[in-house]
This record gives C-alpha cells, structure tokens and sequence, in this order.
C-alpha cells in the first residue's frame, strides 16, 4: 500500500479509540503494522492460506488468525451478482454463520459473526487470476457484517462500520462495492483504496435482497485477466 492508503486506514481505526474492533481479509506486508496500531483493541486476520496462517502464527505468539476455503472463482463473479438476486437467504441481514448464501462465509469461529466490528480492511484473498477466489465474499460478508449490526441503547443512533477495499480499481472490486457496501456509502477513494461507512440496517429497512437504498447499474459485463489472457465473464455463463 502507499503511504497515503496506510495513512487513511490508520486513522480511522485510531478514531474508533483504544479499543477498536478491527477484521481483515488477507494477510500482507502490512500485517504486522495493523495489529501494532490496534495493540489495545482486537485484531482479526482471515487468510486463504493454510501455510501462511501457520506462519504468522509460529512468528507472532498471540496473534489471531485463521484459514478460510472459499468456494468461489473470479470467473464466477457476474453469474454469482445474479444468483444473490434471487435467493433470499442472500438478505443483507442475518446470521452469518447459519447462512446458505453462496456469497457468504460460514466457516469462520462462532464468534467472528458476533462481534461488532469497528473497521473491516478487504486486503484479500487473490482476485487477479480467473481461477483465484476473487473478492466478491469477503464484499458480501462484510456488508452483512455492518448490516446487521444493533443499534447503540444510550445514543439511538445507528451503528458504522468502517470498510476499506484494497485494489478498488479493479472492476470486479468496484461492481461488488457499489452492489453490497453502496455507492452512496462511498465517502473516498485514496490512491487505490475505497472508503465505505456502512451503517446498521434499520428494524423496518427492507430493500429486498438489495443492500443499498439507490440500485447500481450492473448491466456491463467485465473481463477477468489471468495470465495476459482475458476471460469474459457475462450474465448468461454456465
């Protein structure tokens, strides 16, 4: 990341206090350097990677971090937009852990989908190869994670989460984005970095099984690369 990407992230979890709840999708360079600034709160890494779990565990005592399999492919990614429309366990509020969805992550401890997480960084896994995992259920599984936050008791305001998405330029990054997280949530882009603050999903807030208050155009398809290759990737793949 950039210095100014680092800086933008830095901040916002200094600005939920001491006691940040941070969640991060990939283990990178950076790593070491999340967990340092977030040492009172409490820092959570997902990675793909048996090994490179294994690793950072053996060469950091303490440090919380766990595999995840996923089970989807870039290739995969506009057929997948389509499938979420039609099933309603793809609602923008619920358990995770007890979820159907295609799009969600299940598998993680039980109490990753109960802890209300202050900042969630989308740093992984690989989405750059049609066959990579891509990032399209860490997008969804976060957005459900803000959604379904409660509401604070004392102020009655709604809850917000922080959600940063590393390598947004990329086109399956920005659709996914715009689709769960919101365009209109989008409060800056730094370098190659989308900013998002979603709030907690009001008890009556129902826009079926969208997630955002104003629909995103998704009629363009859009091209995987892998390799020098160009894979398309449109609404009627098999």
């Amino acid at each position: 990341m950039s210095f100014s990407e680092l800086s933008t992230i830095s901040s916002i979890i200094h600005s939920h206090g001491p006691t940040c709840n941070l969640l991060i999708f990939g283990l990178t360079h950076e790593s070491l350097l999340w967990r340092s600034i977030n040492f009172q709160g409490r820092t959570v890494f997902v990675d793909e990677s048996p090994y490179s779990v294994s690793k950072f565990e053996q060469s950091n005592p303490g440090v919380e971090a766990y595999e995840v399999v996923y089970s989807t492919k870039v290739s995969q990614a506009w057929k997948l937009l389509g499938y979420y429309k039609t099933r309603p366990e793809c609602r923008p509020v619920q358990n995770l852990l007890f979820s159907d969805c295609k799009l969600g992550i299940n598998d993680l401890p039980n109490f990753v989908y109960e802890i209300d997480w202050d900042v969630i960084l989308i740093d992984g896994p690989r989405g750059y190869a049609s066959d990579s995992p891509g990032r399209m259920a860490p997008i969804f599984t976060s957005a459900v994670l803000a959604k379904s936050k409660v509401f604070g008791t004392k102020t009655k305001k709604k809850t917000k989460t922080d959600v940063f998405v590393h390598e947004f330029g990329r086109k399956i990054e920005r659709v996914y984005s715009e689709e769960f997280l919101c365009e209109e949530n989008l409060i800056e882009v730094v370098g190659d970095l989308g900013h998002f603050v979603v709030a907690a999903a009001e008890e009556r807030e129902s826009f079926g099984n969208g997630f955002c208050r104003n629909s995103t155009r998704l009629s363009e398809s859009f091209t995987a690369v892998s390799g020098g290759d160009e894979e398309k990737v449109g609404v009627d793949d098999e």
